[in-house]
């Protein structure tokens, strides 16, 4: 997804509300983490994604940044 600032990046997530999307964050030091999840909400500086536990049957609410997916620190991919 390539961006040039913050409001085309919320606009592009916004509309995508109730999509599946596989993310993949940079958690440093060459760690990066990989889950699938649907757009549940967004807000002005952070978006929501419920991501499934297939082990427990439970899911959990993660919140990244627009800035982050600007600065290529988590990337979205539509499914």
């Amino acid at each position: 997804m390539r961006q040039l600032d913050v409001g085309q990046v919320r606009k592009v997530v916004n509309a995508h509300i109730g999509s599946r999307v596989r993310i993949k964050s940079n958690k440093g030091r060459h760690k990066i983490d990989v889950t699938e999840g649907i757009i549940t909400e967004t807000y002005p500086s952070i978006f929501l994604v419920e991501v499934a536990n297939d082990v427990e049957a439970t899911s959990q609410m993660v919140s990244y940044s627009y800035t982050d997916v600007l600065t290529k620190d988590v990337c979205l991919s539509l499914m």
